[in-house]
């Protein structure tokens, strides 16, 4: 099935319980169970079991095209309980050199203290990366947040390939509809389920995918530290994933729109945006991704004082953290985002305090690109 149809029919039960054609939520705590079942196979909520849980994990193992998937109850929970699964006292880690805030944080903050060690590298050059004897897994992501880089993704598979490593992936500012890592080689891919996975801004939650092995290490590692996700949750999930396709696709034209009409303005200092022929990762993304995602990033000639009046002028967009959803939203990443990163670790990735980041959403471009000009020509 193409994705499209996938989003709405894959992993559904047919016929849903008792004719059901939506698949209903499973409140309760309590189940039988059989004999001879293991822990970790006892339908319980914690244990990533109940029906609407296993539901929930088939619909987001077929559209990432991966034989098993576990959602988690946010991004971070998805992204954290993978290291812990992966990684024990004395490994070593490779990550790329610009991480989501709080991946970052995590890594830099608790790895030794975990007793873990780890290497940053740059995705884009395969020549600064190398394994130790006690190396066990590359973690990179698909599009920078915020830069919007896309690195060498192919080759980081080959590389994990060749030194017995596990490789794990961000795929959330692309989504499975513009990058499929797991079709594409990688061991583990993760969400933050909470953006373009759900897209209406009213759910926090993570998704992790890939082979069935891996997957499950990953689920019983999350039924020890509890960070599953509530089935009314798993249940407004599975149903913004029907529409995920429809959605990103509007998403990223208009992006591409907005990049470029950005790109054109003489009061523009700079845009970060794949889709561009001036950004240095065009060529690779162009072959590597279906889509070039609904995120774009720029700065104002002016500073930090220039940025805030301009977010001030514009009409459609609300000023807030956070991506993905249906409604288009700016921020300066400085002071949200990545506000947990030293002042210099930010300017040496390009995160200015006046950089802007912007997630598109899917109103009408020409209503989005006449409130971009309206706030440029106050400037």
């Amino acid at each position: 099935m193409r994705f499209d149809t996938l989003a709405v029919h894959g992993g559904e039960r047919v016929p849903g319980p008792e004719g059901s054609v939506v698949f209903p939520i499973f409140q309760g705590t309590v189940f039988t169970s059989e004999p001879g079942e293991s822990y970790h196979d006892i339908k319980y909520h914690r244990l990533n079991s109940t029906p609407s849980q296993t539901y929930l994990h088939d619909k987001l193992a077929a559209l990432e095209g991966a034989q098993a998937a576990v959602a988690t109850s946010s991004g971070m929970a998805a992204v954290t309980t993978i290291l812990h699964t992966l990684l024990g006292k004395g490994d070593h880690l490779l990550v790329g050199d610009v991480l989501y805030g709080g991946t970052h944080d995590f890594v830099t903050g608790h790895a030794e203290r975990l007793g873990w060690e780890y290497t940053v590298i740059d995705p884009h050059d395969p020549s600064s990366w190398a394994v130790r004897d006690n190396t066990k897994a590359v973690l990179v992501e698909t599009i920078t947040n915020p830069m919007m880089r896309v690195g060498r993704l192919r080759e980081v598979v080959a590389f994990a390939r060749e030194h017995g490593l596990v490789s794990v992936v961000d795929n959330t500012f692309a989504s499975p509809v513009n990058f499929r890592p797991v079709v594409a080689g990688f061991d583990l891919v993760f969400n933050s389920a909470t953006k373009y996975l759900n897209g209406h801004s009213d759910v926090v939650a993570g998704a992790v995918a890939g082979s069935a092995e891996l997957v499950e290490k990953v689920r019983h590692t999350q039924n020890l530290y509890g960070g599953s996700l509530d089935p009314h949750a798993g249940y407004l999930l599975a149903r913004s994933l029907k529409t995920l396709g429809v959605r990103v696709r509007q998403q990223n034209a208009n992006a591409l729109a907005l990049a470029t009409f950005l790109a054109e303005s003489p009061k523009i200092a700079g845009v970060n945006h794949p889709g561009l022929a001036t950004h240095p990762d065009h060529e690779h993304a162009r072959e590597l991704l279906s889509g070039f995602g609904g995120m774009l990033s720029f700065r104002l000639a002016g500073g930090v004082a220039a940025a805030e009046e301009f977010m001030a002028a514009l009409t459609l967009p609300a000023v807030a953290p956070s991506l993905g959803g249906v409604e288009t939203l700016i921020t300066r990443p400085a002071v949200t985002s990545h506000a947990g990163m030293s002042p210099e670790d930010r300017v040496a990735v390009g995160i200015t305090d006046d950089l802007i980041r912007l997630s598109v959403g899917i109103e009408d471009v020409e209503d989005l690109l006449g409130d971009f000009a309206q706030a440029l020509d106050k400037m």
